[in-house]
Parts: structure tokens; C-alpha cells; sequence
């Protein structure tokens, strides 16, 4: 009973987080100069991800690196197939161009360079130093990208309507000059904006927590085990405040932070959470052959596959969702299966195999020749 009271007060704690978040967060993109698909990118992102990078963290401490890795990859598979498709359903989901040229192959590489990690059987110290430092030069990076883009556009505005009345970058202040009077109200909202989204990363850490400990509770009461409960209860868990946040985020048309929020989550999850998770395990992290051979490359097809997706028409519509949720629920299916040793397993895995797969990849493949020999993005 005190399971399931925590587990309702925890989702209520994500879904009221994930707006003041959303909130907080839109506001002080615009105070910053930085826009808004960049704080998706980074703070919204990294700060989502809070779960997962306290749960991979403590379980690489105590020496499960099991429920470390597979976290990470769960939740990575998850965060692209259930919350876009999620997301998508509730409304098309615009793509920025600029996360289709930088951010979704710097995700790919990503990946891919961690499956190529992983194949000798280990995470080891160094291998954790070199994602974490590869996660801060990446984030010093993108932001100093993102001003530099601000400021250039703010500088052509100026120079076709005049310089005498340059427009103010933060939406916070009320329209006409801005004096002292409105720079002191400006840093009160700006302020504002920060507590609204400190609140909202509180409350959704929270909320996942307990929603975590009792999906936890269950799933260790049904006899699965770590590698399936961190790929599944625990992936799906710690990504509640990516769900809660995206699908807020889409509902009040920040669909920048709706799809930059994931891409930057998977980004922090394999730099950030599994480097320092490398980092604080006495020996490493061991990965099993099984997460070698079957979770990281389906890991790395999902990340491929957002590619194609994402690039046609820079839309990802409402039935390319509804095939992102399917796709979960096949994957999910699979590993209960082969999990529960059950009959069905061997003749469900022949028909992925063999005819879902194969026409998955041909279908991105047809996508991606038509993104890349006709000129303008192809319409949803």
C-alpha cells in the first residue's frame, strides 16, 4: 500500500515538475541569449537525465554494473521510440535543422563509439575519463555556437530595420525601453524563471525516485532480473521526467525542447552517466555479451534511425510516432520472452528477424535517398 501511494504521489510530482520546468526553462533561454532548442539540449536535458545518472552512478558504486550499462541503454531506446512516439501522437513534432546536421550525428557517433567500447567486454576508468570529457567539451561547444548564432541574427535585424532601436533578446521584459525600473523587474522575473525550473528538476528527481522504488518493488516480487528489470522498469523509470517533459513541452508548443530534450538526454546519458559511472567503479564496468550482442546494437539502430526520420521534412508526424511506439512495444516484448524462457520466443524473434527488420531498414533506407538527392525536405 505505501508502494503504491508513493508511486501515485510520484507521478503527480513529475507531471507538475515537468511544466514548471518547461516554464523556467523557456524563460531563462531567452534571458540567456541561448535559444530554446539548445536549453533543451543541455539544461532541460542533463537535468531530466538527473535519475538515470543517480541510479547508474550508485549501482557502477555498489558494484552492479549490470544495472548501470543497461539503465543507460534502456533508457536511451526508450527515450527515442516511447517519448517521440509519445510526443509525436499528442502533435507533430517540428525538427530543427540544426539538430538534423550537428546534434542527431554527434548522437550516432556517440552511440556507435560505445557499442565499439563495450565489444572487449569492458567499461574501464579511462574509457569513463575520456566520455566525461567529451561531454563538457561538447556542451562548452553547442552553447558557444548557439550565442554566436543569436548574436548574428540579432546583428542582421539591426542592420535592416536600424540600429537606434536594437530589439531586446529576453521576452521577459515588457515591450518599449527598458530602464532601470525594468531591469530590476527583469532580473526579478529572470530570478523567477530559475526557481520555477530548480523546482521542477526537484520535484521531478523526486517524483522518479519513488516511482522507480516501487516499480522496482514489483518487478523484483515477479522474479525478473537486473539486466531486464534496468532495461526495462528502471530504463522506463528514471525517463519518466523525459516523458513528462517532452509531452509538456509538446502541449505547449516548445516542440525545440520537446525533441531537443531527448537527443540531448541520450548525449548526457552515455557521456555523462556511464562516464562517470566508469569513473567511480572500483574495477570498471563489465558488460555482458548479451547487452553486446543484441541491447547496444538495437541502441545504435535506433539512433541511426532518427536520421532519415527526423530529415523528412524536419517533421516527425503522428503515424512515424504510433511506428516508434510499436517498435518499443516489439522490443519490450522480445526481452519478457526470452526473460520468462517462454515458448513463443524463438518463433516471435524468426518473424522480427525476418520480415520486420529487413523492411524496417529498407523503408529508412528509401527515406534517407530521398532526403539526400532531393533538395528541399520531403512533406509529412
Amino acid at each position: 500500500m505505501l508502494t503504491g501511494v508513493l508511486f501515485a504521489i510520484g507521478l503527480a510530482l513529475l507531471v507538475l515538475g515537468a511544466d514548471w520546468l518547461v516554464k523556467g526553462a523557456s524563460r531563462v533561454a531567452a534571458a540567456a541569449g541561448v535559444s530554446s532548442l539548445v536549453i533543451g539540449l543541455t539544461v532541460v536535458a542533463f537535468g531530466t537525465s538527473a535519475p538515470e545518472f543517480a541510479v547508474s552512478v550508485q549501482a557502477a558504486w555498489s558494484g552492479k554494473a549490470d544495472m548501470a550499462i543497461a539503465n543507460v541503454v534502456g533508457s536511451n531506446i526508450f527515450n527515442v521510440l516511447f517519448i517521440l512516439g509519445a510526443s509525436a501522437l499528442i502533435t507533430p513534432l517540428l525538427v530543427a535543422q540544426q539538430l538534423v546536421r550537428r546534434d542527431v550525428p554527434l548522437m550516432i557517433g556517440v552511440s556507435v563509439a560505445l557499442w565499439a567500447i563495450a565489444r572487449d567486454g569492458q567499461l574501464t576508468r579511462v574509457d569513463g575519463a575520456i566520455l566525461s570529457a567529451c561531454l563538457v567539451a561538447y556542451t562548452t561547444w553547442i552553447v558557444r555556437v548557439s550565442r554566436r548564432e543569436t548574436k548574428a541574427v540579432k546583428a542582421e535585424y539591426e542592420e535592416a530595420f536600424g540600429g537606434d532601436a536594437p530589439i531586446d533578446p529576453n521576452p521577459l521584459h515588457s515591450g518599449g525601453s527598458v530602464g532601470a525600473a525594468g531591469a530590476a523587474a527583469g532580473k526579478e522575473t529572470l530570478a523567477g524563471a530559475i526557481g520555477f525550473a530548480v523546482a521542477g528538476l526537484a520535484m521531478l528527481a523526486i517524483g522518479s525516485k519513488w516511482l522507480v522504488d516501487g516499480a522496482v518493488a514489483f518487478a523484483t516480487w515477479a522474479g525478473l532480473s537486473e539486466v531486464v528489470v534496468g532495461l526495462t522498469i528502471v530504463a522506463a523509470g528514471t525517463s519518466l521526467p523525459e516523458v513528462a517533459t517532452s509531452v509538456t513541452a509538446a502541449l505547449k508548443g516548445e516542440r525545440d525542447i520537446a525533441v531537443g530534450n531527448v537527443v540531448g538526454s541520450n548525449l548526457f546519458n552515455i557521456l555523462g552517466v556511464l562516464g562517470l559511472s566508469g569513473l567511480v567503479s572500483p574495477a570498471g564496468l563489465t558488460v555482458r555479451e548479451s547487452m553486446v550482442g543484441y541491447d547496444l546494437p538495437v541502441m545504435v539502430a535506433v539512433a541511426v534511425a532518427c536520421l532519415p526520420v527526423f530529415a523528412r521534412g524536419f517533421v516527425i508526424p503522428r503515424w512515424e510516432g504510433a511506428l516508434f511506439l510499436l517498435y518499443y512495444g516489439a522490443y519490450t516484448t522480445y526481452l519478457v520472452l526470452s526473460e520468462t524462457k517462454h515458448e513463443a520466443t524463438a518463433g516471435y524473434a524468426k518473424v522480427m528477424l525476418e520480415f520486420v527488420l529487413p523492411l524496417t531498414g529498407v523503408t529508412l533506407g528509401v527515406l534517407a535517398v530521398r532526403v539526400l538527392t532531393l533538395k528541399k525536405p520531403v512533406s509529412a
